[in-house]
């Protein structure tokens, strides 16, 4: 009974014992009350987030939403990540095992004969025995709960990480997928212009035959006609490649890929919501792993500590041993043996104390690094709203520097026409108009791209 009494303490004070280092403490941050880049008429900020919306409902092209999900599914960033997942839980599994006591139990029979000598007859003997054995190095430390603590904390910075992969693969899926479809747009107009120019030069050809114009007019309407032909293998080509890098984000093979609405008719949202900046610590998924990884950091400090202190063992063998196995499971048969181990570490050279000071500076890092990564999440959140803005006043720029290069074309032909103005006139607005209609659809690209972007920076994306 007294022994029972003695084993349970000792469980006790294992499992309860004090836990040496210090106890993790989020660091001081400071966050600004107001996104910088917000519009000025956007008025009062509320909780309400772009980041917090399924990624489904902000990027609403159907084909756009299959290319994601099938990305989210077969990707290969994705498939690692989860993976590692897998790994961080298993030493999770390994590291907190070591709290507990380790059993275990074993059997062993042999039989020896000894021949006869001058001096010994010939004898035989037999030997069995079962017996179960206990290892436990007690915790009164807490080095391997400070441990325990620690591989949660990878556990959860690695189930971050991929919500951290995930949000960015949904960014890069959109943003490869409208740049694609800008690279159509783009191919629809230098064959569009390729046409009309084809057009202009046989009517300039016909002119020129009836001596109403120069050789010089015809040449410059074929350097029209070049200048817009050698736009499209070059376009065919990006679009190519384009559409192989999106189908390595989708984890397949080079392949086609299908479009949905032409990029002009892509919904964009006419106000982005960025919510309270307090909130971005907790919903950016890399800032959340960067936390855990301090946390982890923080607890190894105690399990180096954890060295200068006794380290304190209990063994315990019993089983059975007999020389015949009908008599091995009998009372005389049994045998125990139970005891307690102490080691003090006396001389380590300084070993001890520069580990302490190694996971103490490591520690420093990972604040650094935590705090920085708040800031520039902050930097990026303020890039994308200014970037969403300003985009849409250069595409609505850019669409008036279009629709007035177009009519200046449309003035310059009838003006060449009627005998007022040299070629000189056409061929530089008609490059004009095309580098406009060029222009535009880059802006309307950009501002895609920069809903994208505030919507990666806002931490949105990863919640499915």
């Amino acid at each position: 009974m007294v022994k029972r009494h003695a084993l349970a303490a000792i469980t006790f004070l294992a499992l309860t014992g004090c836990a040496v280092g210090p106890n993790y403490k989020r660091p001081a941050v400071t966050t600004p009350d107001t996104y910088r880049g917000l519009a000025p008429e956007a008025g009062p900020q509320t909780a309400a987030s772009i980041g917090d919306e399924k990624w489904w409902t902000v990027f609403q092209d159907q084909q756009l939403q299959q290319l994601i999900r099938e990305a989210l599914a077969q990707n290969y960033d994705v498939r690692i990540a989860a993976a590692r997942i897998l790994q961080a839980q298993a030493l999770l599994g390994i590291t907190r095992a070591d709290q507990f006591p380790t059993i275990a139990g074993g059997a062993a029979a042999s039989n020896q004969r000894f021949p006869r000598t001058k001096v010994t007859p010939a004898t035989e003997t037999s030997s069995n025995v079962v017996n179960l054995s206990l290892f436990w190095e007690l915790d009164f430390w807490g080095k391997f709960r400070r441990a325990t603590e620690a591989a949660r904390a990878n556990l959860l910075a690695t189930e971050w990480g991929q919500r951290a992969v995930i949000s960015s693969l949904v960014s890069n899926v959109a943003t490869a997928y409208f740049q694609l479809l800008e690279l159509d747009m783009e191919m629809e107009i230098s064959t569009r212009t390729l046409s009309s120019r084809k057009e202009s030069l046989r009517l300039v050809e016909v002119r020129a035959k009836g001596g109403a114009t120069s050789l010089m007019d015809v040449r410059q309407s074929e350097q029209l006609v070049y200048t817009a032909a050698a736009e499209i293998p070059d376009l065919e080509r990006r679009i190519e490649q384009q559409e192989n890098f999106i189908s390595i984000l989708l984890g397949r093979n080079p392949s086609s890929i299908t479009r949905g609405k032409p990029l002009i008719e892509t919904t964009l949202l006419p106000n982005l919501p960025a919510g309270l900046p307090s909130s971005l610590i907790e919903r950016r998924p890399d800032i959340q792993s960067a936390e855990q990884q301090l946390v982890a950091a923080n607890a190894r400090i105690g399990v180096a500590k954890a060295a200068y202190f006794p380290q304190i063992t209990l063994t315990a063998d019993a089983g059975y041993q007999s020389s015949a196995l009908t008599n091995l499971f009998t009372g005389p048969a049994g045998f125990w043996n139970f005891g307690g181990q102490l080691a003090q570490p006396i001389f380590t050279g300084g070993r001890i104390r520069s580990n302490v000071r190694l996971t103490e500076a490591q520690k420093q890092e990972a604040v650094l690094f935590y705090q920085q990564s708040i800031q520039q999440a902050f930097r990026e959140v303020s890039d994308s709203l200014v970037a969403y803005r300003k985009n849409q006043d250069f595409r609505a720029q850019q669409q008036l520097l279009s629709n007035a290069a177009e009519d200046a074309v449309r003035l310059a032909n009838m003006r060449y026409r009627g005998g007022v103005t040299s070629y000189l006139e056409v061929l530089d607005s008609d490059t004009r108009f095309f580098d406009a209609q060029l222009g535009l659809a880059q802006a309307q690209l950009n501002e895609r791209l920069a809903l994208v972007q505030v919507y990666n920076a806002l931490g949105g994306g990863w919640q499915q």
